[in-house]
């Protein structure tokens, strides 16, 4: 106990705990939305399909954060410029359930994308800068806070959506956890750096290898729409079919992001003995399975409480996974880091708001298939940068921005 209680008092430590905290305040913010799409909807007296556009607002902000974490967490402290952040995201949480037009609740949650995307550009950068060739349970571990407050938010949801107005109280609850973990960012001392040695310099102006740089980007993009897409939707999904009244719904989607929590936890002692490439296939392979048997049989309450958890389950250790893979293969910094992020950004983006809009179309059956379609593309992606990783060339890395 003594060694761990060291352990913990180091400036590693003091700051991985750190950004770990921002991964539940930004997994708390994630799942919240699809829970609370019904009430939102009756606030800014919107149609609950046209509430797709939520989705894409933020992840347009998002875009723009990760564009910005790309470019200045290379330049600046980055425990400082995290915690302006993550106040930003706090405040902009606070507005959320107070604000009547839908308009103006487009450019809230575009702010707060922007935050996050700038939060999520560091967190991850900054943990591997910390943790260098042994960051990648520290990179699980990071996500599965993530999946950790992406479970809380349904089931904090849950305990107040029969209260009127109760919704408000989940918000407003998060924005001041938001607020602490900003205030824990500002009183770091330390912020982790790039490596800059001989090499490092002498590989100054060597030209990145576009392919692995945009199968990564790829990978990212239809894992990360496919996995916002069933959180997000699988609430009105359920609701709508009458599979599930509103509580047993928000329950639905506490499962789907507890076992996704799960599955993050148990593959963080997996990453230190499992290449992550084998844990991908695994992990995609059980995706597909279970969304196959629920495009063959018809819906019902049985099918998805099963399909929701073991959804999750599967794809829980993706997202790490296939980063690590990418700071194997490529020289990872801050501006490399960004553009890779950019595909998850682009992928929270497109299908969750895709999924509104066919929703209003064809009906909520669509959210099965557009998923599956999605981890698809998701595979081949994987598979290009599996190529990629073998006919790199050798001097194929990336630069640190300058």
């Amino acid at each position: 106990m003594s060694k761990l209680w060291v352990l913990l008092k180091t400036d590693a430590m003091r700051g991985t705990l750190a950004y770990y905290l921002l991964f539940v305040c930004m997994g708390l913010g994630m799942g919240m939305l699809g829970p609370t799409l019904p009430s939102l909807a009756e606030q800014t007296q919107t149609r609950v399909g046209q509430l797709g556009s939520l989705f894409l607002a933020g992840s347009i902000g998002v875009v723009a954060g990760v564009m910005l974490g790309g470019r200045l967490f290379d330049r600046v402290r980055g425990h400082p410029a995290l915690g302006v952040a993550q106040l930003i995201s706090a405040a902009s949480v606070l507005f959320v359930p107070l604000i009547p037009s839908f308009w103006l609740l487009m450019v809230v949650l575009a702010f707060k994308g922007a935050a996050d995307g700038f939060i999520n550009a560091g967190a991850n950068t900054l943990l591997v800068w910390t943790h260098k060739d042994k960051s990648s349970p520290y990179m699980n571990g990071l996500h599965f806070f993530f999946g950790l407050g992406a479970f809380l938010a349904p089931f904090l949801v849950a305990q107040v959506v029969e209260i009127q107005g109760g919704y408000r109280w989940a918000y407003w609850a998060l924005a001041a956890l938001g607020a602490l973990a900003a205030l824990r960012l500002l009183t770091l001392k330390h912020s982790p750096q790039p490596q800059h040695t001989e090499q490092s310099s002498a590989e100054e102006g060597t030209r990145v290898y576009y392919p692995l740089v945009i199968a990564a980007a790829l990978f990212l993009f239809f894992y990360v729409g496919a996995e916002l897409a069933f959180s997000g939707w699988i609430y009105t999904y359920a609701f709508t079919l009458e599979l599930a009244n509103a509580t047993l719904a928000a329950y639905l989607t506490s499962a789907f992001w507890l076992s996704f929590t799960i599955g993050r936890l148990i593959s963080i002692p997996l990453a230190m003995r499992i290449a992550p490439q084998r844990m991908i296939g695994v992990a995609l392979l059980g995706c597909l399975s279970i969304l196959s048997v629920a495009l063959v049989l018809p819906a019902s309450s049985t099918l998805v409480w099963i399909m929701a958890p073991v959804l999750g389950f599967c794809m829980g250790p993706i997202w790490p996974s296939g980063f690590t893979l990418a700071g194997r293969s490529l020289k990872l910094t801050a501006r490399v880091s960004g553009i890779i992020l950019l595909g998850d950004s682009f992928g929270g983006m497109v299908l969750p708001w895709l999924v509104g809009q066919v929703l209003d179309v064809t009906g909520p059956q669509a959210l099965i298939y557009l998923v599956f379609a999605s981890l698809i593309f998701n595979l081949a992606a994987f598979v290009a940068i599996l190529r990629f990783r073998q006919t790199a060339p050798d001097q194929a890395v990336v630069v640190s921005a300058s």
